[in-house]
């Protein structure tokens, strides 16, 4: 029988946020102060405008949530246990040091939104929690990092393992937390739900 191994694995994070928070987290009110914020947030809603960008992102207006809202405070706290367990299960060598987290914003994406296929430079662990995934929202679609090298190589068949799959897409829950390392490229398909798909997704780096 053949000897056959695989190297270079990716991996994926993924958990129940409170399962490791010390303070939990109400994801109800995590919900609320998601719409507060957006509602409040005039810089946020212009950029989103002027960008084209579908919904509301916090991401080029507001930098200091944890520090605003004490309930994004308890959220990162969480993830900062979800990140070190990630780092751990990564064998990284952070020579006695810690990611910490650089950025952490709000995501709501309504019916027909989508958000284009991107990577998150300049750090080294990204991921998202989920506030709300209304029936018929769109999953995380994840793509095999190696696709631009594959040149000549055939597509895989429908039933092979995921491990081996060109996109995998995977659907988290509300109060789940995904974490992978941010060079992974990612895209959030179009919300087919009438409801509001929401999220926090947040970048750690090497300080």
């Amino acid at each position: 029988m053949p000897d056959i191994t695989s190297l270079f694995v990716t991996r994926l994070y993924r958990a129940r946020l409170n399962d490791l928070a010390r303070k939990k987290v109400d994801y109800e009110e995590l919900r609320d102060s998601c719409d507060a914020i957006a509602d409040d947030d005039a810089a946020g809603q212009a950029w989103c405008e002027e960008q084209g960008y579908p919904g509301y992102t916090s991401y080029a207006s507001l930098d200091d949530l944890p520090w605003r809202f004490p309930i994004f405070g308890d959220l990162e706290k969480a993830l900062d246990k979800h990140v070190a367990a990630f780092c751990d299960d990564l064998g990284f060598d952070l020579q006695g040091k810690k990611l910490k987290c650089n950025a952490l914003w709000i995501n709501i994406l309504p019916e027909g939104g989508t958000h284009a296929s991107h990577i998150h430079p300049h750090s080294v662990i990204s991921g998202t929690t989920y506030v709300a995934m209304p029936e018929g929202t769109s999953a995380l679609k994840l793509e095999d990092p190696r696709l631009p090298m594959m040149m000549m190589a055939p597509v895989t068949r429908k039933d092979a393992p995921e491990a081996l799959q060109r996109f995998v897409y995977v659907k988290p829950q509300v109060g789940d937390v995904l974490l992978w390392e941010s060079w992974l490229r990612h895209e959030v398909p179009m919300n087919m739900s009438e409801d509001d798909r929401i999220s926090v997704s947040f970048n750690y780096g090497w300080a």
